[in-house]
């Protein structure tokens, strides 16, 4: 759970089924007391529909916390922290960072760096689409050693390189003008 909406939609759920809670924050919500087998069934299947699903694994809890710290970090601050992603995440979740890289890989079946590397890569696109920063800047603020580094990183994800990329946004504009 990440988003405000995913936040929101936990919070309708647990309403619909009079549930009482004490917190809803990343991937976590408090609840006083225990569901009854019954409750978590009914909560899960309404979950589901939303698109979300209850975990109880505490593995797959704590992945998920680590998504939703990756993902807030990339995504949603103002400026990336120019700390080491690891040094950053160990700090957020206080967990030692070698117990969170071996969770994660376990669980989701690749390295904690690869999730970090995909999620820059998406958010190269997506300032690459806006069209307001120069690929210099992009790489600047993603902390990317440098434009090159970027550049390797994001055609090894995607396969094409970030300037075809852009080159695509611009057909794709102009073959939606020609309709």
């Amino acid at each position: 759970m990440v988003s405000l909406r995913c936040k929101m939609l936990v919070k309708e759920e647990l309403q619909k089924l009079g549930l009482d809670f004490v917190s809803i924050d990343l991937g976590t919500v408090e609840i006083p007391g225990q569901l009854t087998e019954e409750q978590k069934e009914a909560f899960g299947k309404n979950l589901k529909k939303s698109g979300l699903e209850l975990l109880e694994d505490k593995k797959s809890i704590l992945v998920e916390k680590i998504k939703g710290v990756i993902i807030e970090m990339i995504h949603y601050a103002d400026e990336i922290p120019k700390t080491n992603d690891s040094d950053y995440i160990s700090e957020k979740l206080e967990y030692d960072y070698t117990y969170l890289s071996n969770t994660f890989s376990e669980v989701k079946g690749i390295t904690i760096q690869q999730y970090v590397i995909m999620h820059k890569i998406e958010k190269v696109k997506e300032l690459l689409l806006y069209d307001e920063l120069t690929l210099t800047e992009i790489a600047h603020r993603l902390h990317y050693s440098s434009v090159a580094h970027l550049s390797n990183q994001f055609k090894k994800v995607t396969g094409l390189t970030p300037s075809y990329f852009k080159e695509l946004k611009y057909k794709r504009e102009k073959n939606l003008e020609n309709l």
